[in-house]
């Protein structure tokens, strides 16, 4: 009896693992039925595609997912930066066809190293714009524009036959929390959240998405429970007629171990309605985690389960709809790829890139060489916000240098702005969150006194408040729009001129 009920637990189990291959816990689950992985930047070596190659001969249905939006957030390219636009400055670009492309893009990667799901588009309505965790991952802060964008990213992702799965419903957009670290709540008028960041999923789903992944977030209107715990939630989605899978954000994540626990979570996700559970990055629990937090995760989420079928608080029936529904998407997804054949159709990254990223304030001397002050905020469970690869690709041989605005005394600051103004070229300043953190706003300010010459790039939100020195607003901490950057600052390109209407 038991290891039936394990076996029908692990049919709607997707977890992530250490290293770059697949350990044998792993591989002997996957034969017993386990749904499938999902693959973070630790996963990501030379022989991703073998790795993959290994755990479909494990189980030739597995859904292997991945987290890869383009922009801020990669897998595939973890080490060295996307070099795929990002969700806000398509947007800013507004173009679909451009969007659509970027989708199929992204699914010809993914396919490429044999994984079948897509962990986005980002439906999410950015209306605070000092959310720490969602930002330039989404399209905008118009429900309108982010719907539009998140169908034919949808559209592009599932004709390269990869699956999508639109992220955070209900809307993570009007959070000040990161759930990766504890629990949200809207306080947002109900209405006004029902009518703003309901409708770009409302929209996916009548484009006919394959999959919804939930948030940790909770609606006071709704219920004292997150989303991902909450049938009135989770409901909604079959109300619209979804009949996709429903995909947890990662359980491990803080929201939920640090509350009813993953065990706990998995059997109240599935009582909710999720049908597939990512207990995701092993690396969620940080200081704390083991050698073996993949495995150690893995069994508390199907213990959870088992526990739950067997006390009786959890349906036999809930379960095996879930399981049902993750085979229905395995299959549909085997048959694509056999009749899919890939288009000839170039795609031309950086000349859409070109196209989002501006100049305000007016333009800055053209500079020969680069030295950058990377003042950006500290790297996220969700954004590795202050990676290498986006200073590195602007000052390319150039000097840079670190500095955390949130931990170092404004005389370090100071300290540091005078090295940089000696050394060679232009005084370059890279920060990400010009309205949301006075820390760097300051900095800018103080720098304009000491070096009026300075330059600012901008890859977080667009400034909604002038800057006292150009900017070049980039719209993505990706090593593709910080090259596009260095491009306008050697005066190679000429992005537009944005006049600035902000008060």
């Amino acid at each position: 009896m038991s290891a039936d009920l394990e076996r029908l637990a692990n049919g709607v189990l997707w977890p992530g693992f250490l290293g770059t291959e697949a350990p044998d816990w792993l591989l002997d689950e996957l034969r017993d039925g386990l749904a499938g992985v999902v693959y973070f930047g630790q996963n990501v070596g030379d022989g991703l595609a073998d790795l993959s190659d290994a755990i479909l001969a494990a189980n030739p249905d597995a859904l292997i997912g991945i987290d890869e939006e383009g922009g801020s957030v990669t897998r595939l390219e973890s080490a060295s930066g996307s070099t795929v636009p990002g969700a806000a400055q398509l947007g800013l670009v507004d173009d679909l066809i451009a969007t659509e492309m970027t989708g199929a893009e992204l699914a010809r990667r993914v396919r490429a190293i044999g994984a079948n799901v897509i962990l986005g588009p980002v439906a999410d309505v950015n209306t605070d714009p000092s959310n720490p965790v969602i930002g330039v991952r989404a399209f905008g802060a118009d429900e309108h524009l982010v719907s539009r964008h998140v169908v034919a990213t949808i559209d592009g992702i599932q004709d390269g036959a990869v699956a999508a799965c639109v992220k955070h419903f209900p809307g993570h957009g009007d959070t000040h929390v990161d759930s990766h670290h504890a629990l949200p709540e809207i306080s947002l008028d109900i209405e006004e959240f029902e009518r703003v960041h309901l409708e770009p999923f409302r929209a996916a789903i009548d484009a006919g998405v394959d999959a919804v992944m939930t948030a940790h977030i909770v609606v006071p209107a709704w219920g004292e429970a997150p989303a991902t715990l909450n049938p009135r939630v989770l409901g909604m989605l079959r109300d619209w007629g979804f009949d996709g899978v429903v995909i947890t954000d990662a359980l491990d994540m803080a929201a939920i171990r640090e509350t009813v626990g993953i065990d706990g979570g998995a059997a109240l996700a599935l009582a909710a309605g999720a049908d597939l559970l990512c207990i995701g990055n092993p690396t969620n629990p940080g200081e704390a985690a083991q050698v073996d937090q993949d495995r150690r995760d893995f069994l508390a989420a199907r213990d959870g389960i088992v526990a739950a079928l067997r006390d009786g608080s959890l349906a036999r029936e809930r379960v095996e709809e879930a399981a049902a529904r993750v085979a229905t998407l395995a299959a549909k997804l085997r048959s694509a790829a056999d009749r899919h054949q890939d288009t000839a159709d170039e795609f031309d990254a950086a000349a859409i890139v070109r196209r989002a990223v501006s100049v305000v304030g007016g333009a800055p001397a053209v500079a020969s060489e680069v030295a950058v002050v990377d003042a950006r905020r500290r790297s996220s469970l969700a954004v590795d916000s202050a990676a290498g690869y986006v200073s590195g690709a602007l000052a390319a041989d150039g000097y840079r240098v670190r500095l955390d605005v949130a931990s170092n005394p404004v005389s370090m600051q100071d300290r540091v702005l005078d090295e940089v103004a000696a050394a060679s070229g232009t005084t370059v300043l890279l920060i990400d969150r010009p309205d949301a953190d006075a820390a760097q706003r300051a900095l800018v300010e103080r720098a304009a006194e000491r070096d009026p010459g300075a330059v600012v790039v901008n890859v977080g939100l667009p400034a909604r408040h002038p800057l006292p020195l150009p900017t070049i607003e980039v719209a993505a901490a990706s090593r593709l729009g910080a090259l596009v950057a260095r491009e306008a600052l050697l005066g190679r390109t000429a992005p537009p001129e944005r006049v600035d209407t902000a008060g």
